[in-house]
C-alpha cells in the first residue's frame, strides 16, 4: 500500500536520503525547504512533491499542513542544522541569547510545531521520525542542547501518541560525510579525528541514516517507540 511521507528539511543531505529511500519503495513523499530553486531541483530528482517552508514559521507550518491533505503516514523531521555557522561568534549576552534561540527554533521548535500541525491528520500505524544528533550527548552548546532537548521531547510524545497506534522515534547521527552541515568550516584535521572516533573507521553516510527511518516507519518496528537510536559507528556508544 502506498504511504504518504512528509520529510522536512529534504533538499540536501540527509533528509534528501530519507525522501528518496521512502519514494524508491513507492511511498508518496512530500519535502519541504526554504530555499525554493534548491527544492525544486531535488522535487525532480527525486520525484516528490515540493512545499516551500520555514520550519520556524507558524504561518508557514500551517500552510504546509494543508497542502498535506487528510492523510499522513509518515512524518520525518529532518529540517535544523548548526545555527552557529551561520553566524559570528557571540560575544554579548545579547548576541549569546540570540544564538541560543536561534538553535533551539530551528531544531526543536521547528519539530514542535510541524508536528502539532500534522498530528491530527496521522493515521494508525504512523510513525514520527525526528532525526537528533550525537551532540545531544555533550550538550555544552546550543545545537547540542537543542538536540538534546528534540531527544526529550520525542520520548514524551511517543507517551502521549502511543494510544493511537503511533511510534515516535529519535535518530541520532555522528559525523555524516556529503552534507552541508558544516557550512565549509570542517578542517582535514578536523574530519580526520571523527572518523578515527568510530570502531569502523569510516565516515557516516546519509543512506545509513534513510534505512533506519525507513526500517523504524516499517511493521517490523511497531515495538520500538520512545527510543533514541544512534548511527555514528561507534563514535558513543550506549548499553
Amino acid at each position: 500500500m502506498e504511504r504518504i511521507v512528509l520529510v522536512t528539511g529534504a533538499s540536501g543531505g540527509i533528509g534528501r536520503a530519507v525522501a528518496q529511500r521512502f519514494r524508491a519503495a513507492g511511498d508518496r513523499v512530500i519535502i519541504t525547504g526554504r530555499d525554493a530553486e534548491r527544492l525544486s531541483a531535488t522535487a525532480v530528482e527525486i520525484d516528490a512533491t515540493p512545499v516551500v517552508c520555514d520550519g520556524t514559521d507558524p504561518q508557514q507550518i500551517g500552510t504546509l499542513a494543508g497542502r498535506v491533505g487528510q492523510v499522513l503516514d509518515v512524518l520525518v523531521n529532518c529540517a535544523g542544522g548548526n545555527t552557529d555557522f551561520e553566524r559570528p561568534d557571540p560575544t554579548t549576552l545579547s548576541e549569546i541569547a540570540d544564538a541560543w534561540r536561534a538553535n533551539l527554533a530551528a531544531n526543536l521548535i521547528s519539530a514542535v510545531l510541524t508536528t502539532t500541525a500534522v498530528l491530527p491528520v496521522l493515521r494508525r500505524g504512523g510513525t514520527i521520525i525526528t532525526i537528533g544528533s550525537i551532540g545531544a550527548e555533550y550538550a555544552s552548546t546550543s545545537y547540542g542542547a537543542s538536540k538534546a532537548a528534540l531527544a526529550a521531547w520525542t520520548a514524551g510524545l511517543s507517551a502521549e501518541v502511543g494510544a493511537r497506534g503511533l511510534t515516535a522515534n529519535t535518530i541520532a547521527p555522528g559525523y555524516i560525510e556529503d552534507t552541508d552541515y558544516f557550512r565549509g568550516r570542517l578542517t582535514p584535521e578536523r574530519r580526520e579525528r571523527l572518523i578515527a572516533s568510530t570502531h569502523d573507521g569510516r565516515p557516516g553516510r546519509p543512506e545509513d541514516v534513510a534505512e533506519l527511518a525507513y526500517f523504524l516507519a516499517s511493521p517490523g518496528a511497531r515495538h520500538i517507540t520512545g527510543q533514541s537510536l544512534h548511527v555514528n559507528g561507534g563514535a558513543y556508544t550506549t548499553r
